[in-house]
């Protein structure tokens, strides 16, 4: 198995990495070892300190899911994502829609709250089935 990230291009990395942590259930990753912080790390690589706050990096803290860095771009999205999250907040289809679909719209209250957006609400025979959403800076993805 090959261990990989997932990168996400934005305007705000501090602001977009704290969304996805509540989303996720992620905190930010600590800074290298031997290294009081990443801005200390960072100093030592001799990176100038207006560019301390252009990346922020999130991390499982189960150590298990990929690794999650947001950067700095200069760039506005423009177009839907090609490549999007699904926040598997209800249980999976194997759990009872009951159970399964409160679940998805207490997740949808907590993210609408922390200042995302709903999209679009998909139905499957007159039933919620899922929510099509946008983070802080228009990075759809869904809570399923």
């Amino acid at each position: 198995m090959t261990k990989w990230g997932l990168t996400v291009d934005c305007a705000q990395p501090g602001e977009l990495a704290r969304f996805w942590a509540l989303a996720l259930g992620y905190v930010a990753s600590p800074p290298p070892g031997g290294f009081a912080s990443t801005h200390e790390w960072l100093a030592s690589l001799g990176v100038p300190e207006e560019e301390w706050d252009d990346a922020a990096y999130l991390t499982d803290p189960a150590g298990v899911g990929p690794t999650i860095s947001f950067l700095t771009v200069p760039e506005p999205k423009v177009v839907k994502n090609r490549l999007h999250v699904d926040v598997k907040a209800g249980g999976g289809r194997q759990t009872p829609w009951d159970v399964r679909w409160p679940r998805v719209l207490d997740m949808v209250e907590r993210l609408k709250a922390a200042g995302a957006t709903v999209v679009r609400q998909y139905d499957d025979d007159g039933r919620g089935d899922h929510v099509m959403m946008a983070d802080p800076e228009g990075n759809e993805f869904c809570v399923v």
